[in-house]
């Protein structure tokens, strides 16, 4: 950024001025070759002349200064209103705006105290020299200035420092509070002071309809987060006391004192104030800017995922608890689409934790999986019972494939998805839960896991025989796994390869002559091939 900002400009500004100069000046000493030279004359000159020049010098130089903070004052002053007070007091704290400005002042003074020191026997040629030196680099500045207040209000910029300072802040406490020059409280009251900022910059941002900075404020509360997880076991205890500064905060103060006692003991202050301001992130994004939410559910799933890499199991579990809001909130406001991408960061998060032998975590989501798809197939949102189906059968397979020791309670889970429904959406959300058994029923088969098929089949024996064909037939229909419509997973819910499709087939023959003969053949692509590595869960397109 200096190069870019301040030399490039100033460069080139100082370059372009003495190209001219002395360009005209070769012209006139050219004109009249009994001229004196050009050092000569910036070292020989009238006293009186001179020192009218440095009073007019020192005004150029003021009126500079008051161009500089009128320009500066009503730029801080738009960007403060627009996204953050904090604007303000960062950029007053600025050391290159408290040098620039400084030195635009001492320009003004020197050039007022050397025309004092003008006589008639006594012309100061060293202090005319750095007085107009001191103007000439005055002048030069001014725009290289100008680009620099831009470049630092630019909100990108803004959101960075924001982080980088509160990052900081916190890191005072890691040194040693007792030591510190501020108290606990306060280092504790700033760093919350920094979460709330960047959420507010979110928040307006939001107002404003500025997608990219407001993705950019949540990525860096996200990162601020994995940052402080790095730098926590380096903290003394005195952070992790509840102090007034915690406890008065807006998102502490209604908090009953046992669950303010439990968050003290638990050690996580700092990411449930955090993660309060995602939930106020996400409670505003939802129906307007769901791509906010999705980037709130990233980033959440990225900070458990971080502490279960640094063995901080309570910070995983508020994390989840904070899914588990984000997903009430958006069945509450029926935003069916958001459901559908914040499941699928939710049990991304469960695959982490099987693939790092934590499949507690795993079997708990999903749990929480079947209730919020219960709890939306009862308000008639049918399809996030569905995904929430077809997410848990991707959890099982990854299960299957690294033979987690939940296994088996998964699988009971899964099983109890679905409900008994009536009509319409409902009716088709069931078919779509049950497609969703089958599909991991033919991958039991084609990994020779008779047994947890046979459960599958056991569990879906009691169904109409017209359901079940038609569940069959619905599922050999689809030929690619890519939905016909953009989608955020970008796969289709119904499809599975060749191979296991011949193990569909085999799975509804233990049905016996209940159910009819399949309408719809095997097509040369499904014959049987090489066993096909997990894939992601297919998605059909959300309205």
């Amino acid at each position: 950024m200096p190069l870019r900002v301040w030399l490039f400009p100033f460069l080139f500004l100082m370059g372009a001025s003495a190209l001219i100069f002395l360009g005209a000046h070769g012209l006139d000493a050219r004109r009249l070759p009994e001229a004196p030279s050009l050092s000569w004359s910036l070292t020989h000159y009238d006293g009186a002349p001179m020192a009218d020049l440095l009073r007019d010098v020192s005004q150029l130089v003021t009126a500079l200064l008051g161009v500089a903070i009128s320009v500066v004052a009503i730029i801080v002053e738009l960007a403060a209103n627009r996204y953050t007070h904090k604007i303000t007091e960062l950029f007053f704290r600025s050391k290159v705006n408290f040098a620039v400005m400084g030195f635009f002042v001492i320009a003004a003074i020197d050039s007022i105290w050397v025309s004092f020191t003008f006589r008639d026997n006594f012309v100061p040629v060293w202090g005319t020299l750095v007085s107009m030196g001191l103007m000439t680099l005055s002048m030069l500045a001014l725009l290289p200035y100008f680009a620099f207040v831009f470049d630092f209000l630019n909100p990108l910029n803004i959101v960075t420092c924001i982080r980088s300072e509160t990052l900081a802040t916190i890191r005072v406490a890691s040194t040693n509070i007792s030591s510190a020059s501020r108290s606990t409280e306060s280092i504790q009251r700033n760093a919350a002071e920094g979460t709330e900022q960047l959420s507010d910059v979110v928040l307006n941002a939001m107002a404003n309809h500025d997608g990219a900075i407001a993705i950019a404020s949540v990525t860096a509360l996200g990162d601020l987060g994995q940052d402080y997880l790095h730098i926590k076991g380096a903290l003394p205890l005195d952070w992790f006391v509840i102090t007034d500064a915690v406890a008065q905060n807006p998102d502490f103060v209604s908090m009953s004192p046992e669950v303010l006692a439990s968050v003290g003991r638990e050690r996580e202050w700092f990411e449930f104030k955090l993660l309060r301001q995602f939930q106020t992130i996400y409670q505003g994004g939802l129906g307007g800017s769901r791509e906010l939410c999705y980037v709130v559910a990233i980033k959440t799933r990225e900070l458990a995922e971080s502490a279960m890499e640094r063995a901080d199991p309570r910070v995983v579990s508020l994390c989840i608890k904070f899914f588990n809001t984000f997903l009430r909130s958006t069945v509450n406001s029926r935003d069916v689409r958001t459901a559908y991408n914040v499941l699928h960061q939710y049990r991304l998060l469960a695959d982490t934790a099987l693939q790092r032998n934590q499949g507690r975590f795993a079997v708990e989501i999903a749990r929480y999986f079947k209730y919020y798809g219960q709890l939306a197939f009862n308000v008639d949102l049918g399809f996030i019972l569905e995904t929430s189906a077809y997410d848990l059968c991707t959890l099982n397979e990854i299960a299957f494939n690294l033979n987690s020791p939940e296994r088996a309670e998964l699988l009971r889970i899964f099983l109890q998805v679905d409900k008994e429904g009536d009509g319409g959406t409902r009716e088709a959300s069931l078919k779509g839960v049950r497609k969703a058994q089958v599909k991991l029923a033919t991958w039991y088969l084609l990994h020779g896991d008779v047994g947890s098929a046979r459960e599958v089949f056991q569990d879906m024996r009691d169904e109409s025989p017209a359901r079940l064909a038609a569940i069959r037939d619905e599922i050999l229909s689809v030929t690619s796994p890519e939905f016909w419509e953009v989608t955020d997973r970008g796969t289709n819910f119904d499809f599975i390869p060749g191979p296991r499709k011949h193990k569909l087939v085999e799975f509804f023959g233990w049905f016996g002559d209940t159910i009819p003969q399949p309408r719809i053949g095997l097509i040369p692509d499904d014959v049987p091939g090489d066993r096909p590595a997990p894939a992601n869960v297919p998605n059909p397109s959300v309205s």
